[in-house]
């Protein structure tokens, strides 16, 4: 068993992310995101469980690494829910990369990363968070269990406080909910973020029953924009290319003029970035 892996997201053709490792000390989540990919192969996605052994198993995987490279921690399931507070394996996972001296990148939608700035801004990170909108109650709709998006926000400040480079990821976008996102663009370049991520909501069968659910208002729009007008990607359904195309010169427009970078997440538009996550942030941080 090998807690380190190579992010391989299955040779998705549209994913432009560098060569990285991939780490999740956790498995399932409790946010309980509408949108959520995960859910769709991860089982018992809900109920929030600790992997045997993470640390020591981590340790020997980190001892027999022969090619450096950067990990991210976590691709499927959030490295801070609830229990950590209390097991700290996240925090423990951060201590073992600082003593091998990996660099990271923790993707977020917690505000109880702040907790490890004191770790954090001794090694060579960036961190991630995750803010769709700045509306309590679309919030709270659309990611009941995460943080709400003001608490998010203001751990971006206190960690780039700490001299900790900070990604804002603003992703999704989805039509009728948040597709005009300036106001959260400004919100995160204003608590300090370098470097923004866009990405259009894409649907999948479990999370699209999910999404048609909780806002039934949309799903005749979605349903045209999606599944009539839409184009299907390895079985996964995205906007139409114009639309697409529009919202995100827009916001990427937007960033730009707020001093960040942007970068695209599973896009296939050619939009030049430094990277398309942020991770150029480790190696050339602002």
């Amino acid at each position: 068993m090998y807690y380190l892996k190579p992010f391989d997201p299955w040779g998705f053709p549209l994913c432009t992310c560098p060569p990285k490792y991939s780490l999740d000390p956790y498995t399932g989540c409790g946010h309980g995101c509408l949108y959520c990919y995960a859910s769709s192969y991860v089982k018992e996605f809900r109920r929030v469980r600790p992997k045997r052994d993470f640390l020591r198993l981590l340790e020997r995987d980190l001892r027999r690494l022969t090619v450096k490279r950067y990990v991210t921690m976590s691709n499927s399931s959030d490295p801070y829910p609830g229990m950590e507070r209390d097991l700290r394996i996240t925090r423990g996972a951060l201590a073992l990369l600082r003593r091998h001296e990996v660099p990271v990148m923790v993707v977020t939608k917690s505000d109880l990363v702040e907790r490890d700035a004191d770790l954090l801004s001794e090694m060579n990170a960036v961190v991630c968070i995750t803010v769709t909108t700045l509306d309590e109650d679309t919030a709270a709709r659309l990611e009941p269990g995460a943080p709400p998006p003001e608490r998010r926000v203001e751990a971006m400040a206190h960690l780039h406080e700490r001299g900790i480079p900070v990604v804002a990821r603003i992703d999704p976008i989805i039509p009728g909910i948040n597709e005009d996102v300036a106001e959260v663009i400004r919100a995160v370049a204003s608590a300090g973020a370098s470097h923004v991520v866009f990405s259009t909501y894409k649907a999948k069968g479990d999370n699209f029953r999910r999404m048609c659910s909780a806002f039934p208002e949309l799903q005749e729009m979605w349903m045209d924009l999606y599944c009539r007008c839409g184009e299907v990607v390895r079985g996964v359904r995205y906007l139409p290319l114009e639309m697409r195309t529009e919202i995100l010169s827009r916001a990427v427009s937007i960033a730009k003029g707020c001093g960040m970078t942007a970068g695209l997440c599973r896009e296939g538009l050619p939009f030049p970035a430094l990277s398309c996550d942020g991770s150029h942030l480790l190696f050339y941080p602002p």
